[in-house]
């Protein structure tokens, strides 16, 4: 049985010390595996990597969300003070404030942005997680419907419900488990195989369509989907076409706007090896820039200097 593989090396003073497995998939324009290491056939959970196709869901149904303030109904915000303001926004059109949120409450995902937070006299809140900006887009959806609102996370839920319907059309299956994410809201599984498909069709969605206007606004606002520092945005500020969001457990996924997907998920769930990967499975496909160049390592430090990195396994990223 395939089982995860070694995707990138610890390596200090030219030591290795460490790996990190996991498993990595690009779908082709028409969603069929082009290249794939590890587990991409079986269930995963995106975990926030589903956000896009959440925004979809409710787009069908009515959300009046565009730019900015739809970016943000796809993130894993920071807790910056733009996001914030932007969460209370998109209550205010619903005629609802922060206390109609079910997030658990949490100081803001962001080292600064918590240090900020945190000499302001702020302790956790339910409006600094950082769903919080997506539980907002389901509460307005919900007014709009005249769904009812205090258990709007429920699986049963009408909401829920034309979510789950927009995760198995762009994946192209059907979700096989539903679970309880890290917000309380339900997250679906699908395989990664998937996952990359979903954002591939989002990529090279026509303009005018709802995946393109949810496209459009990751790549527009990439610091209202994700915050000012983050990767992410670097990642879509410097790559014309690329769409892309992570999730928890370091699942990660990439829409290229030729239609192609990419979908990785870290086994260990460590954050430091998710860009990585993705940068050297985009260098990979043939992108170049030098944000990827910079992606393509994290650093690793001792008595105060750089003496190694995380690194992309050697000779795995080859067509």
């Amino acid at each position: 049985m395939t089982e995860p593989v070694i995707l990138a090396d610890v390596v200090r003073s030219d030591f290795v010390e460490g790996h990190h497995r996991g498993s990595v998939v690009v779908t082709d324009p028409d969603g069929v595996v082009e290249w794939s290491v590890g587990v991409v056939d079986r269930p995963m959970f995106p975990r926030s990597s589903n956000k896009p196709m959440q925004a979809l869901g409710m787009l069908r149904h009515g959300l009046p969300l565009d730019g900015k303030l739809l970016s943000l109904a796809g993130a894993s915000h920071s807790g910056e003070q733009f996001h914030l303001d932007g969460v209370r926004e998109i209550l205010a059109l619903a005629d609802l404030d922060e206390s109609a949120l079910r997030t658990p409450p949490a100081y803001p995902l962001e080292d600064a942005a918590r240090d900020a937070w945190v000499r302001a006299g702020h302790g956790q809140e339910r409006i600094a997680m950082n769903c919080s900006g997506k539980h907002a887009a389901m509460l307005l959806t919900c007014v709009i419907n005249g769904w009812p609102l205090d258990d709007y996370r429920a699986p049963d839920h009408p909401v829920q419900q034309v979510i789950r319907t927009a995760v198995e059309d762009t994946a192209g299956e059907k979700v096989s488990y539903v679970a309880v994410d890290g917000c309380g809201a339900p997250i679906l599984a699908i395989s990664l195989a998937g996952l990359a498909r979903s954002f591939g069709l989002f990529a090279s969605a026509a303009p005018g369509t709802l995946e393109a206007r949810v496209r459009d606004a990751f790549r527009t606002y990439p610091e209202y989907a994700s915050g000012s520092t983050r990767d992410e945005a670097a990642l879509m500020r410097a790559i014309p076409g690329l769409f892309c969001k992570v999730g928890a457990e370091s699942v990660y996924a990439v829409g290229l706007e030729d239609g192609r997907g990419i979908a990785l998920k870290v086994e260990d769930g460590t954050p430091r090896a998710r860009a990585v990967v993705m940068a050297a499975v985009l260098q990979m496909l043939g992108l170049d820039h030098e944000v990827l160049d910079q992606q393509s390592r994290f650093p690793l430090y001792g008595g105060g200097v750089q003496v190694g990195a995380v690194q992309p396994a050697a000779g795995l990223f080859h067509l």
